[in-house]
């Protein structure tokens, strides 16, 4: 792994995993490796990414328990996106849109690869579907499958 922290956004939907029905499998899964990351980030092995888009998404949040706990999580960010970077969000926001990508989706991808994150962290199907040499999308077991094997200690 190296010295470096693997850089990592977590899109809104992966924010609110565990307060998902737990009823299927898959989501039971997602949701704990959500939180396995969440862990890896509050144990400083993992540094993570936190955009404008993320913060106004969580703020209209009509569930005030959930946006206060996704709120505190945001504190953990190593690296935090603002307006700043509009011009550069919009020019790649476009360009990711011309993949199929949805507005919003696309703005999030954006914040991620200015940021020089590592990995980007959904569990949107669509989303996932998106490929790029700058960023790696990838799901919460993934990225767990992922970290175990490159901190092997076999």
């Amino acid at each position: 792994m190296g010295n470096k922290k693997l850089l990592v956004y977590l899109d809104n939907c992966c924010y609110n995993r565990p307060f998902d029905n737990q009823e299927q499998r898959s989501v039971q899964l997602e949701t704990q490796a959500k939180l396995w990351i969440q862990d890896l980030i509050k144990d400083d092995k993992v540094a993570l990414v936190v955009s404008f888009l993320s913060l106004f998404e969580n703020n209209a949040n009509k569930d005030a328990d959930k946006a206060e706990n996704i709120s505190e999580f945001f504190e953990n960010a190593a690296v935090y996106i603002d307006e700043t970077y509009i011009d550069e969000v919009r020019t790649l926001r476009d360009e990711i849109m011309a993949t199929g990508i949805k507005h919003k989706d696309a703005i999030h991808l954006a914040t991620a690869i200015i940021a020089k994150s590592d990995y980007f962290i959904s569990t949107d199907k669509r989303v996932l579907k998106y490929q790029s040499s700058r960023i790696k999308t990838i799901n919460p077991i993934d990225f767990i499958r992922i970290w175990e094997g490159q901190n092997d200690e076999k």
